[in-house]
């Protein structure tokens, strides 16, 4: 972060003064109390605990706080009162975003936001100082602490931004002011919130919040929904896709090896050293982005190979002759069914799929799961294993369609079930919602 005076975060923040140190600059923002490296402490609210009631600890060995209740003025501190820490932290980000003048890329949809942020931002690096969003810091107090890491060397940030309901993505937008929007897709995550897969697009549409007429809007052709705002915004719209041949930009010859994928666009072959074809479609908008921002399609080449998936997402882990693919982080039907393919088609052995509760479904929740089991069989998975109550709908409706499948209460017994069935060569895909901590089950499996 480079310095910023404090009149200057006064001022975005309209914040009131308890205690000023005058002249003085901040060079570092911490939404953790514990935290001694001189920065500036933003004292939020959350369900289960209260920030303001660490303040004047933090004080002992920092100098700058943001809070909402008042606390006793002290010397040579910055005390700045706010009605609300959350939007304080808001505005400041968008504040300290304001002073870069660079290309900003906001990425959203249903599923694919990580990975698709890693392929852009692995892309763009091979030109540009690019600042990217940490794992998956994509929500109301990630987006802000990311936009604080644009340092001066920084000529392009890959921003990713979440939301479960209404509202949440213009108050991002308002911060990261994107000027490329990219939306990955429009499935069912967070349905049961939302209602329905045109409010989730209505949701995720308020990343344009901003954006002016010089702005971009890169999409998903493959995705009906989006496909349909097609000339309806009033910004350039570029589509990619694999299926859809009205796209812009068209993948072919989608060729799956293993682990890594090939495909030709623009007269060109790229190589993704990833299992799964549904990077492709992530690689499609790493090569839109880098065009529009003037990049050769070598350079290009070169970011897509480089490509890595992050964090718990279809990590690929050798244990002995035994494949696991650890992909825990998250799930979506979307998502799932992304992740069964990837399995059958690396798999040398049985397949094995351990699934757990995709959450946050409502009322979808039984359809959904249902669904989920007649993916399973379509992919002609040879043993399905499901921890949690909605899977329970899975493991049902699979084993009526022929597959083998167990439903399980724990972590334990699942990891005790592999252990005395798993044989070498065979291939396992942990895929569950966050909620469901399926990779405590892989901890348990290869303690042995």
């Amino acid at each position: 972060m480079i310095p910023v005076s404090i009149e200057d975060i006064i001022k975005a923040v309209d914040g009131t003064v308890i205690s000023k140190i005058e002249n003085s600059k901040v060079d570092k923002i911490t939404t953790d109390s514990r935290s001694k490296d001189g920065g500036m402490f933003i004292a939020l609210k959350g369900e289960n605990f209260d920030g303001n009631d660490f303040a004047t600890e933090y004080l002992k060995d920092n100098q700058s706080v943001i809070v909402s209740k008042t606390i006793p003025s002290m010397e040579n501190k910055n005390i700045i009162y706010v009605e609300n820490t959350s939007v304080a932290l808001i505005k400041l980000a968008g504040y300290y975003r304001s002073l870069f003048d660079i290309p900003v890329i906001g990425i959203t949809g249903s599923v694919g936001k990580t990975s698709t942020k890693e392929m852009i931002a692995s892309v763009l690096c091979q030109s540009f100082g690019t600042m990217k969003t940490q794992g998956n810091f994509n929500n109301e107090i990630g987006v802000p602490l990311t936009l604080f890491n644009l340092e001066d060397h920084h000529n392009c940030a890959v921003v990713e931004m979440g939301m479960s309901n209404f509202g949440e993505m213009s108050r991002l937008t308002s911060a990261v002011k994107p000027n490329i929007a990219v939306i990955t897709n429009i499935g069912t995550s967070h349905i049961g919130n939302l209602g329905s897969r045109e409010n989730i697009l209505k949701a995720k549409l308020e990343i344009l919040e901003g954006m002016n007429e010089n702005s971009l809007v890169v999409l998903n052709a493959d995705n009906d929904l989006l496909f349909g705002l097609k000339g309806k915004l009033p910004f350039k719209q570029i589509y990619f896709g694999i299926e859809n041949k009205d796209a812009d930009i068209v993948a072919q010859d989608v060729k799956v090896s293993g682990e890594m994928v090939t495909f030709n666009a623009l007269g060109t072959q790229f190589t993704i050293n990833a299992p799964g074809s549904h990077h492709v479609l992530n690689a499609l908008a790493g090569i839109v982005i880098g065009q529009h921002l003037g990049m050769t399609l070598e350079k290009i080449k070169d970011g897509i190979m480089q490509f890595e998936n992050c964090g718990m997402r279809q990590n690929i882990i050798k244990y002995g002759e035994i494949t696991i693919i650890e992909d825990c982080y998250n799930a979506s039907l979307d998502s799932m069914k992304a992740s069964l393919k990837v399995l059958k088609d690396i798999s040398k052995g049985k397949t094995i799929a351990v699934l757990g509760d995709i959450l946050e479904q409502g009322d979808f929740a039984f359809d959904t799961h249902k669904t989920l089991g007649e993916v399973v069989s379509k992919n002609k998975i040879d043993l399905l294993l499901t921890l949690g109550e909605s899977c329970k709908i899975t493991a049902d409706t699979a084993s009526s369609l022929g597959v083998t499948s167990h439903s399980f209460d724990t972590h334990e017994e699942i990891a005790q079930y592999l252990k005395k069935h798993i044989k070498p060569e065979d291939t396992i895909l942990f895929k569950g919602s966050r909620g469901m901590k399926l990779e405590k089950v892989i901890q348990l499996y290869m303690k042995g």
